[in-house]
């Protein structure tokens, strides 16, 4: 396990008296991340003179679905976390490996769920930096720390049952399965 996953793990499985300014600077980092990749994006559009050109119709229609469809996934994850009693920030996580409900279809629906969301913003927005620099480049970060922090820490905490889970549940897209 890296330095890292063996940190997050520390943090997470112990009474460590750091928990709570952690819990603040994952919410600070994460959600001002989000807000400043989506404050730079049209900066970034406009000095370049990149531009989304898509008929208003086709943007509104577009940019609805993927919100419409990516709010509910961060919500109901975000619930569920609660409702576990924990939080969705790696340092005070529920107690408990959550496989049910949307983490019966997918393992990081909260990611899944971001990440339509923010492409629906980049349509609305009409901002090509987001759409193919920003949002990518969120994408890959986040496989990055879900592979190699994420899967490390959990699957020291839960070993088989979490292997298991990994097994049977994809990561981001859910399997549409036939009968």
């Amino acid at each position: 396990m890296n330095r890292l996953a063996e940190f997050v793990y520390t943090v997470a499985t112990a009474g460590h008296r750091r928990k709570t300014p952690l819990i603040i600077f994952g919410l600070v980092f994460w959600y001002g991340g989000v807000a400043l990749m989506v404050s730079i994006a049209p900066l970034v559009d406009k000095w370049c003179g990149f531009s989304l050109q898509m008929a208003s119709a086709l943007r509104f229609a577009t940019g609805a679905v993927l919100t419409a469809a990516g709010t509910p996934l961060v919500v109901w994850s975000i619930f569920q976390c609660f409702r576990a009693r924990g939080t969705p920030v790696p340092f005070k996580p529920p107690p408990g490996l959550i496989t049910t409900g949307i983490y019966g279809f997918v393992r990081n629906p909260m990611h899944l769920g971001w990440t339509l969301f923010l492409y629906g913003i980049s349509v609305f927005m009409q901002s090509l930096t987001l759409l193919v620099i920003f949002l990518p480049l969120f994408i890959l970060a986040h496989i990055l720390y879900i592979k190699l922090v994420e899967e490390k820490e959990l699957e020291k905490k839960y070993g088989q049952a979490y292997a298991d889970y990994k097994k049977h549940v994809p990561m981001l897209i859910p399997e549409i399965k036939r009968n």
